[in-house]
């Protein structure tokens, strides 16, 4: 558990930045936010396709195939890199995370490899 500690500590750093926190909240407008606030100004103004339009896309966000969330992130980070191209110290740790994240991929494949390997002798 004392090897997980520090990988926890920084993807949480990485994560409760407020830079990243800025961008993670303007790429969540872009992929959830608007039909938000077009349920609010629909239901304020009473305007029903903007209600129909709002209350069907946030329906279609309760399916459990629904990319939203990975999209969401992923905009995010696009966005820090947009926004803050000089920000080292978090683009620098978000380096690490997805190194770190690769090469976990790459040690599961070869478990996974060598299990279905000894499956077929």
């Amino acid at each position: 558990m004392a090897e997980r500690k520090p990988r926890w500590k920084a993807a949480a750093e990485f994560v409760l930045n407020p830079r990243f926190l800025l961008c993670f909240g303007l790429g969540w407008l872009i992929t959830n936010g608007w039909a938000y606030i077009l349920l609010g100004v629909g239901g304020a103004l009473g305007i029903r396709w903007m209600i129909a339009v709002a209350s069907a896309y946030m329906a279609f966000l309760w399916f459990p195939f629904t990319p939203e969330k990975l999209v969401t992130i992923f905009l995010a980070i696009a966005l820090l890199r947009l926004l803050f191209p000089r920000d080292r110290k978090t683009l620098t740790r978000l380096k690490l995370l997805r190194r770190s994240a690769r090469r976990k991929f790459e040690e599961e494949k070869a478990r996974w490899r060598a299990w279905r390997e000894g499956r077929k002798k």
